[in-house]
């Protein structure tokens, strides 16, 4: 291989400081792979082999990214555990030899360093890095249900101490320049157009001395210190994963047995930790949700090209509008006009915006003045000024149609010709809506799910007239906003609260059958999901379950009539946390059944089921209702159901979706259970045609 085509490239100065340049040719980011080592046995060779060497800056040739992380697709190619943990093995190895250079090694980092990028640089000596803000170091490997496979689970513990290391390792939290300065992560935190210069100083200096015994890293060497700060990581993680991810444990496991056995013997845990984790069902299942993601930001959701966007408006100031106007401005980066029939609403999403900054600020992630800066591209009234210069109107009025459709004829009135009209509704059919409008082709759906600024999915629902760039165009500003679009077809409830009506529905059944709340909520958590369906009934808010449901019955038909019990609680003044109460009372710090409920809905609390037999009794009505959508075409592909309800609904993301688990179930078992079911609990359960069909062909979702 020419020197030229390598990613690794040497220069030296005349101080004696080497530069070691990584700068993967063809590609917009530096990720290691397993091609690479070769090109790096040989620089390595070369700086051993040189005499008058004082110092080494190792840094990226890329304008934006240090090291994004190594390439998982080459995990892809494992087919064993032991394939797998040699990949580890041979990236220690050549860490470890970075490591042993008899001269001061430094990372330069401006930029992403994750990965197998932050392990490279925790084998240097030292590390500086740029103080801009799209830098970020971190080990998210935990992610993709792995651990840091070529001594992140050693060496990271030894530089910030087990507390940090663990939180850090864990999580897959990415630390900012400051915070990786205050860690102790970074040497230096500088501003990047003197990093080079301040990396090349300290390259100079003597190489400065390593911690290897644990001793200096753990509580001063107290034992009982030790293992109080793993029990009660462990406790913690245990409540976040509930024995759902192996990863976890494995890390715990990981770095207490480097700590306990030294370095050498941590390493070897580690790569055989790793090619066993390569293996698993959940780290390809959280593998296949990256790849998605990462396929789905190249996509455009239709053939034509997007429009230009400069401007947008928000109709609605309430808790929708100012979560889609929030991250509007300070994502997307566009001017926005609200516009609220009261000056309170305006008043309202303006509050809203200045506390979500506000905490950024006190976070000291932006400073008062990018504060102002961004609040200043934020404006609203109670008439339509402005609007006449706005490209995209996004709509988040009450869910009524009559409403709507004023909405429609007032932006047309108000608005360009061009202007395009999104409408935030979670249940009408967006060509109803569309029936009032004088150019249809421009009104499309832009479902967001609350809260805005925190929930990653954007359903994109165009009508039968709605234009191929008029799609296009929402799609690109959903990903400007940092949502994952997925494009859906119009029907009622679209595809999220599709799924999500039956699961509900079953939640219901099972509470009206004597299950106590606490034990249906707790067997869905152990099941994955982040919260429990009666839990989540009180969060999105009893009214809101009540308005939805008639339309998708209505639309859809009996299979989605649920048990009566919205009216008795509505009734009783129980909307779910915003009124205080609900399922749960919310009044003091710590919510708590309401055990009064019931005898509202005259149920005698016992547990009769397990825990794991209710889960899958809910779940079956959402796997059902799922091959149901892609078989009438509201979801274009099974890969864009299992992230629309992994981003949607949080369904367990170490399962892949609900398309991945049933081809892990495999869909004939899949097919048994709903006829057991059936014959249980009656004729809702019945497997939907498409999963037959399937089943008798011995087919799956995700053919190999």
């Amino acid at each position: 291989m020419t020197q030229q085509e390598s990613a690794f490239s040497l220069s030296y100065g005349d101080n004696g400081v080497a530069w070691l340049k990584i700068d993967v040719p063809e590609e917009k980011m530096n990720t290691l792979q397993s091609a690479f080592v070769e090109q790096v046995s040989d620089v390595l060779a070369e700086l051993k082999a040189k005499q008058n060497i004082k110092g080494l800056v190792v840094h990226s040739g890329k304008p934006d990214n240090f090291i994004a992380g190594a390439d998982i697709r080459m995990l892809a190619a494992c087919t064993t555990a032991e394939e797998a943990q040699q990949l580890a093995a041979k990236g220690q190895e050549l860490f470890a030899e970075l490591e042993a250079l008899p001269f001061h090694v430094v990372a330069a980092i401006h930029g992403p360093c994750l990965g197998g990028g932050m392990e490279l640089a925790l084998a240097c000596h030292s590390r500086v890095c740029s103080d801009d803000d799209k830098t970020r170091l971190g080990l998210p490997e935990v992610q993709l249900g792995l651990l840091p496979g070529s001594g992140g689970t050693q060496r990271l513990p030894r530089l910030i101490g087990v507390a940090n290391a663990l939180d850090m390792i864990l999580t897959g939290k990415q630390l900012r320049a400051k915070k990786a300065k205050k860690l102790g992560v970074v040497d230096e935190a500088v501003p990047h157009s003197i990093l080079l210069d301040i990396a090349e100083k300290q390259a100079l200096k003597a190489k400065p001395k390593r911690k290897h015994s644990f001793q200096d890293w753990a509580m001063g060497g107290n034992a009982l210190g030790r293992s109080l700060v793993f029990d009660q990581a462990a406790k913690k993680t245990h409540e976040k994963t509930r024995g759902n991810y192996p990863a976890a444990d494995a890390i715990l496991e990981v770095i207490k047995f480097g700590l306990q056995f030294g370095m050498e013997k941590g390493l070897k845990q580690e790569a055989k930790r790793f090619g066993e984790l390569v293996m698993s069902s959940e780290s390809a299942a959280l593998r296949s949700i990256f790849f998605a993601t990462t396929a789905m930001k190249k996509e455009t959701g239709s053939d034509a090209k997007p429009g230009e966007i400069k401007r947008v408006g928000v109709l609605g100031g309430g808790l929708m509008g100012g979560g889609i106007s929030h991250v509007t401005a300070t994502k997307a980066k566009y001017p926005v006009r609200i516009k609220d029939i009261a000056n309170d609403g305006i008043l309202n999403a303006m509050a809203y915006n200045y506390k979500l900054l506000d905490k950024k600020r006190k976070r000291r992630i932006i400073s008062k003045a990018d504060l102002q800066k961004q609040m200043m591209s934020i404006a609203g009234g109670t008439d339509y000024t402005g609007f006449g210069n706005v490209d995209v109107v996004v709509e988040a009025v009450f869910e009524d149609l009559k409403l709507k459709h004023q909405m429609v004829k007032e932006i047309e009135e108000n608005a360009k010709v061009e202007t395009i009209f999104a409408t935030n509704t979670s249940s009408l059919p967006i060509h109803q809506i569309a029936e009032a409008a004088e150019r249809p082709e421009n009104v499309v759906g832009l479902h967001y799910f609350s809260p805005v600024e925190k929930m990653p999915l954007v359903e994109v629902i165009p009508h039968a007239g709605t234009s191929p760039e008029t799609v296009a165009t929402v799609v690109a500003l959903a990903k400007k906003q940092g949502k994952t679009p997925i494009v859906v077809g119009d029907k009622a409830g679209f595809y999220v609260n599709r799924i999500l009506a039956p699961y509900m529905n079953e939640a219901a059944s099972v509470l009206l059958s004597g299950e106590p709340i606490e034990h249906l909520d707790a067997a869905l958590l152990d099941f994955g999901f982040p919260v429990g369906p009666i839990t989540l009934l009180d969060e999105v808010g009893v009214d809101i379950g009540a308005k939805i449901m008639p339309i998708m019955v209505e639309e859809l038909g009996e299979r989605f009539r649920g048990p009566d019990v919205f009216d008795v609680l509505l009734n009783d003044g129980r909307k779910g946390r915003k009124s205080g109460k609900g399922f749960y009372l919310y009044n003091s710090k710590k919510k708590s059944v309401d055990k009064t409920v019931y005898k509202l809905l005259n149920i005698k609390p016992e547990k009769k089921a397990e825990g794991a037999a209710l889960a899958m009794r809910c779940s079956l009505m959402m796997l059902n209702e799922a091959a149901r959508c892609l078989d009438e075409g509201v979801i274009q592909s099974a890969r864009d159901g299992d992230i629309g309800a992994i981003f949607g609904i949080g369904f367990p993301p170490f399962l892949g979706g609900p398309f991945r688990y049933m081809d892990l179930l495999g869909i004939k078992r899949v097919v048994e259970l709903l006829n057991e079911h059936a014959d249980k609990y009656g004729e809702r359960f019945k497997p939907c045609d498409k999963l037959i069909a399937m089943a008798n062909e011995d087919l799956s979702f995700y053919q190999a």
